[in-house]
């Protein structure tokens, strides 16, 4: 598909400009199937509201204003991508089932925010992909994760390491949230069961079967997670790093292609990994 057209919510974010000098990117050097991004929206109280889009993101003027009326930029859209606060997150969901646009959500610690059974709801209406992560290699990692706690004996605990930049708001992160969920499924857990350690303050010996966690938050660490299966006398590590924050940008651009043509339904970033590799 070509020239798909899309909105990025949340544009005034660190993502958010990111996703504009990727499109640019890949629209200057002719890659084919480009996505055009051509609405970009920010909170009623952004200082970005009315900054041409692709100045924001530190590039040459786009032609796209940003707004704060989504539903008017989706009219002219194929796609929504949504880097926004998870307080807006309902917001754009309700405002892609209404239009009927297919809805990429990049944002994370929406959890309190959204309750399964809406997310549930709007993908039978319209295609709807989550990813707490858009990089390739991450939804790779939590495929070769969850094997991993499948083929693993119970001996070998599992402890869940993310690091990122100071100004990260949620802890652990939804990377992180979502290795536990996939290593947990791996050894026959429940999410509330896989995610039990997320809450912090462990104390005392560790507890059979616990999935651990540990954060990190300094700098300007794009984004680095691991997990570590720690048996008697060995241990198992399977880690990616994120040196610069366009992998992301990028993965949610191919992403975001790939959705615009697909029936309502829930989705993920292991698609885009199958779609890739039936192409060939």
């Amino acid at each position: 598909m070509a020239g798909v057209r899309a909105v990025v919510i949340g544009v005034s974010g660190r993502m958010g400009r990111a996703l504009v000098r990727a499109a640019a990117e890949a629209g200057s050097t002719g890659a084919l199937g480009q996505v055009c991004i051509t609405g970009a929206v920010a909170s009623a109280a952004s200082v970005s509201l009315g900054r041409d889009a692709g100045e924001l993101a530190g590039g040459e003027a786009l032609g796209v204003t940003v707004t704060s009326d989504l539903r008017a930029a989706l009219a002219a859209a194929d796609v929504a991508v949504d880097f926004s606060q998870p307080q807006a997150t309902r917001a754009s969901l309700a405002a892609c089932r209404a239009a009927r646009k297919p809805l990429l959500i990049g944002t994370t610690g929406f959890a309190a925010e959204l309750a399964a059974e809406e997310l549930e709801a709007a993908a039978r209406e319209i295609p709807l992909l989550i990813a707490p992560n858009t990089s390739l290699g991450v939804a790779l990692l939590l495929e070769l994760v969850r094997r991993a706690a499948t083929a693993l004996p119970p001996q070998f605990d599992i402890e869940i390491l993310e690091a990122h930049h100071r100004a990260k708001r949620d802890a652990p992160s939804g990377t992180a949230l979502e290795l536990a969920r996939v290593a947990g499924e791996g050894r026959g857990l429940g999410p509330s069961q896989a995610l039990a350690g997320a809450s912090g303050g462990r104390a005392g010996p560790r507890r059979q079967g616990e999935i651990g966690f540990a954060v990190l938050r300094g700098g300007d660490i794009v984004g680095e997670h691991a997990v570590l299966f720690a048996g008697p006398g060995e241990e198992l590590r399977l880690s990616h790093r994120a040196a610069d924050r366009a992998i992301f940008a990028r993965g949610a651009l191919r992403a975001a292609r790939w959705l615009a043509g697909q029936p309502p339904g829930r989705y993920g970033m292991s698609d885009i990994v199958q779609a890739d590799h039936a192409l060939g």
